[in-house]
């Protein structure tokens, strides 16, 4: 009897170590998993090239990484492509991919139907255990503490500047508003409480090109902007090791942009900051100015010019405008930054003023009637 005991009981400590050898091993490819303390189950932090397995949900510390994308409009779009592409690339960065998005009607949730890729409502319940890393683009909203930490690589933004410069939800439209003739992309590492003052991982300059509006410069940020998560991502634990914390001085933010900055003010713009406010904005926002003690919208411009005002008569001073015949075009004078002249030059331009009876096209039928009053300054303030 006490044979059998001793027997039975052999038999149950040989099947419970043959359990915690099978258990130690990943079933489908067979690599020895080496215990990490909980406290360096981060990614970045784990010394050698370790992988932590937990059955099917492992904590990887190397691509390919599973990634919770964060995302609303066609900026983020692009930098979802290329993770959605990266599932089936030769040197595959990402292993799973499921979105977060705020609306039915976004950009970003219609690709991800496009594309079969699980969608998560907003807010977010526990997601403990279930991704290696986050990755916010165009998301507008602030992300707890607690959500961030249940990211082992912690959750990363591709942002539109060169960070800490344009802090904010506009980026683009501040870098063409101020005349910024460089720019960037920026990937940074994201914390509670703050938009954009996470320690940056990775840069890229780009130098704006001469014109160029905020849809131009936004669509081409979001293309190197996806590009750089994904080298990002292939070097992940690399560049959270050599983060560095974003620098205090330069700081500038970049609040939305709002009707009230389409207003002209001719006696107080130049040239240059009024186009400057067009390229950035007007295909949002037509800008708008008083003419004749009525609000109009200027709908289109070419931009500065050179005129001579010998033999006009009157002495032109900012708001007042001219019709140029030879050109069809009517000028209009700003403030002058230097000694001199310096008009600003509105090609065919339809100036919509409402008035208790109608909505009609003042420049359009001008021009067509090639009638304009006999002063060929017309004061705009009169």
């Amino acid at each position: 009897m006490w044979n059998n005991v001793k027997a039975k009981v052999m038999g149950l400590k040989i099947l419970h170590g043959f359990c915690n050898y099978c258990t130690q091993r990943h079933a489908s490819v067979g690599v020895w998993v080496k215990r990490t303390p909980e406290k360096h189950r981060r990614c970045g932090q784990v010394h050698g090239k370790t992988r932590l397995f937990a059955t099917r949900n492992y904590l990887s510390t190397e691509p390919p990484w599973r990634v919770l994308f964060f995302g609303t409009d066609d900026f983020a779009v692009e930098s979802l492509k290329l993770l959605s592409a990266s599932r089936n690339s030769n040197d595959r960065v990402v292993e799973s991919l499921e979105v977060v998005t705020l609306s039915n009607d976004v950009p970003v949730k219609k690709f991800a139907d496009q594309n079969k890729l699980p969608v998560h409502v907003w807010p977010l319940g526990d997601l403990q255990g279930r991704f290696d890393v986050g990755v916010v683009v165009s998301f507008g909203c602030l992300l707890r503490e607690g959500l961030i930490n249940q990211f082992p690589c912690g959750i990363l933004n591709v942002h539109p500047s060169l960070l800490p410069r344009w802090r904010g939800p506009a980026p683009v439209f501040h870098t063409i508003l101020h005349g910024d003739t460089i720019t960037g992309v920026s990937v940074m590492q994201i914390r509670p409480k703050r938009f954009d003052v996470g320690p940056i991982l990775h840069q890229e300059i780009y130098q704006v090109p001469d014109n160029f509006t905020a849809d131009q410069l936004g669509a081409t940020l979001a293309t190197k902007g996806a590009q750089l998560l994904i080298d990002t991502l292939r070097t992940l634990p690399e560049r959270i090791t050599n983060r560095r914390e974003q620098a205090q001085d330069g700081a500038t933010l970049a609040p939305k942009i709002s009707t009230l900055m389409s207003w002209i003010v001719w006696e107080e713009q130049t040239c240059v900051q009024i186009d400057c406010l067009f390229r950035a904005i007007a295909s949002r926002i037509p800008l708008r100015t008083i003419w004749m003690g009525k609000t109009i919208k200027l709908l289109d411009f070419t931009g500065k010019c050179n005129i001579s005002l010998s033999g006009r008569g009157r002495i032109p001073v900012p708001g007042s405008m001219s019709y140029q015949k030879e050109s069809n075009t009517l000028a209009v004078c700003c403030k002058v930054r230097e000694p001199g002249f310096s008009p600003l030059t509105l090609s065919m331009v339809y100036y919509y003023v409402k008035t208790p009876h109608c909505l009609f096209e003042i420049c359009l039928i001008l021009m067509k009637n090639n009638s304009l009053p006999d002063v060929s300054w017309h004061n705009t303030n009169n």
